[in-house]
């Protein structure tokens, strides 16, 4: 089975960096990236300075152009399908054409992803999402990841997946992320999955399982899937947990006890004599980090008129040499609670991340993204991204997977 890879949401491309360094043979045939609203598409430039331009099965260039416009038909075969896609309301109803066909709110990505699906028919997916997608949304829980697991039963692919904190296996930043891995139920690995117990599969055999060693599952938790996908958006609920795995429509879900690694502290990855601009030099903006980082009781009135108060704890300022970094948002650098704050291992000021820094959260190459873009959006891009190693994590099992499958 060939090695190719299509990346879609493929930001300054976290996946690619994260298979190319196995230097197993990947090779991505096809990629997307568009930024809604973006005049410079800065993350799709990045990408193209560091990989070069995809043609698509007619020799044309449309990887910086709006995915919902791409004739899905028209991407390159591939083996692999990988994608970072946001967090959105899945909700679904039917077409007013047919009766058969599902029509998600507009602009809602997965869509995408699925009609990619239909149209190319890839043995293997990796996605990535945040953590609450298993949760959302609140008022009927599950039901998001639920249409998921759905439309991925329906197109004959079972699906493991775990949440995973970046730094419990190693990685400089306490990043939570839901990591998927949908297979078809025709492949090799496929067919041996078939006769494994769930608790065997998610405990020790499956490919996260293999990917982020556990050393105990707890009580495994059973469900089922809605047949119908519209149905699944009105009327599903389910408690899913960090990790799982679906297979005919039948839902098995755990909590895992998790081998940990020793992290990258935050101090490990922090530069020394940098730009006097990243130091925190006047006493308002000070005091402004200071009130932002620190706990606070704040009096409010709901637009019902209900009185209530807004509470927050504090949050360690500066954060501590001696611990992986914080997640990263793409508001990082910015004047707000959630930037990070460090002592400088030069003159002991306080400062905020550099880019560079910033690059090594996310486990990419120095200046990855000094590519031309302004400074402000080399952070966007990288809080926008995953973190590389968990995804060469990955890779190293689905290498084995693959070279199982028929030439």
């Amino acid at each position: 089975m060939k090695k190719t890879i299509c990346e879609l949401f493929a930001g300054v491309g976290g996946f690619r960096v994260g298979f190319e360094r196995l230097n197993s043979g990947w090779k991505t045939t096809w990629f997307s990236q568009w930024e809604p609203g973006a005049k410079t598409q800065w993350a799709h430039d990045c990408y193209v300075q560091h990989f070069g331009e995809s043609e698509d099965l007619k020799g044309e260039i449309h990887t910086g152009e709006d995915i919902a416009s791409m004739i899905k038909e028209d991407i390159p075969d591939h083996t692999l399908l990988v994608g970072g896609f946001p967090c959105q309301d899945y909700s679904v109803a039917h077409t007013l054409a047919s009766s058969k066909g599902i029509e998600g709110k507009k602009g809602v990505l997965w869509w995408q992803i699925r009609d990619t699906i239909i149209a190319k028919q890839p043995p293997f997916c990796i996605f990535e999402n945040v953590d609450r997608l298993l949760k959302s949304p609140a008022k009927q829980r599950g039901r998001d990841f639920g249409v998921i697991l759905s439309c991925l039963s329906e197109l004959d692919y079972s699906v493991e997946w775990r949440v995973v904190n970046a730094a419990t296996y190693g990685a400089a930043q306490r990043r939570r992320r839901t990591f998927i891995f949908a297979y078809k139920n025709d492949t090799s690995y496929g067919m041996s999955m078939k006769d494994v117990s769930a608790e065997k599969l998610l405990k020790e055999v499956g490919m996260m399982a293999k990917a982020f060693p556990i050393s105990d599952v707890e009580t495994i938790r059973e469900g089922e899937l809605i047949a119908d996908i519209v149905k699944t958006s009105d009327k599903f609920v389910f408690d899913f947990g960090p990790a799982g795995y679906m297979t005919s429509g039948k839902i098995f879900t755990t909590k895992v006890d998790e081998l940990e690694e020793e992290p990258i502290l935050l101090g490990k990855i922090l530069q020394r004599n940098v730009d006097d601009s990243f130091f925190i030099k006047d006493e308002t903006r000070m005091a402004k980090w200071t009130y932002l980082k620190g706990a606070k009781k704040i009096p409010r009135t709901s637009a019902n008129g209900h009185q209530y108060v807004f509470s927050e704890g504090p949050i360690a300022f500066p954060d501590p040499w001696d611990r992986p970094g914080r997640t990263m948002l793409t508001s990082e650098s910015t004047l707000n609670r959630s930037t990070h704050v460090v002592a400088d291992p030069g003159n002991g000021k306080l400062r905020i991340l550099t880019p560079i820094e910033a690059e090594r959260l996310q486990g990419f190459d120095d200046d990855w993204t000094n590519s031309g873009m302004p400074q402000r959006m080399r952070f966007f891009c990288m809080g926008n991204a995953l973190v590389v190693p968990m995804i060469t994590r990955m890779g190293k099992v689905l290498d084995e997977i693959v070279d199982k499958e028929p030439k």
